[in-house]
């Protein structure tokens, strides 16, 4: 198992049993959709294959999945806590404007971080049965404008997206996140941590002090 994937599963674990496959799932969903940017040149071929994502998702509501094994996951352990497809659909819109836009303002950098994150913590909120003053949306949006950061390779695109992140991670820390919001509280803890590094730099997963901030917003909840 790589570091990654221990620090994944570490997180998963802070869900209630029969919620971490929900969590899972909507992990799984914007991996897929990070690695369709990653992998796509042609915006015009990203646009096609997002939109193909986005039909699917809304169709979660209307038909069974088609064989596919992220939206299977969804259709099996999402839908039933109440999160209706064509919410997960509004995810597709944050992946989207990293096409439409040439330049990425603070406009298109809130879309992205509202749409992708804002709406996948607040699926993710309602699979884990987070409390309502949990701050998941300010924490949601932080996490992929702090993760997008690291990613871009404008400097100064990647400077305002980081600047962005930076002061809704600090109000999504500064809380005391409820038992079922934990693992999102940890997603938030490790993307303000992920922002004191260097531009481009790795996260240090596995580094014991980071193991050990997991751990202590595991049984404190902050």
């Amino acid at each position: 198992m790589t570091p990654e994937a221990a620090e994944r599963r570490q997180i998963l674990s802070y869900a209630a049993p029969d919620r971490r496959a929900g969590l899972a799932a909507l992990l799984a969903l914007d991996d897929a959709l990070a690695t369709l940017l990653r992998t796509t040149r042609e915006p015009a071929l990203g646009q096609i294959r997002l939109q193909w994502w986005r039909d699917r998702l809304s169709g979660l509501d209307e038909a069974p999945p088609p064989a596919e094994p992220v939206l299977q996951g969804l259709a099996e352990h999402v839908l039933p806590r109440g999160v209706a497809g064509s919410a997960l659909a509004e995810m597709v819109a944050g992946w989207d404007v990293l096409i439409e836009a040439d330049l990425l303002d603070a406009a298109a950098l809130r879309t992205h971080g509202s749409g992708r994150g804002g709406a996948l913590f607040a699926a993710a909120a309602a699979v884990l049965g987070g409390a309502p003053d949990d701050p998941v949306e300010v924490a949601g949006t932080g996490w992929a404008l702090a993760d997008l950061g690291r990613h871009l390779q404008r400097s100064g695109e990647a400077e305002a997206a980081r600047a962005l992140a930076a002061p809704m991670l600090a109000t999504a820390t500064a809380v005391q996140w409820s038992r079922n919001g934990r693992a999102l509280g940890a997603l938030a803890h490790l993307a303000r941590r992920d922002l004191a590094l260097p531009p481009g730099a790795p996260p240090p997963v596995g580094a014991p002090s980071r193991v050990g901030r997991l751990l202590w917003h595991r049984f404190t909840g902050r």
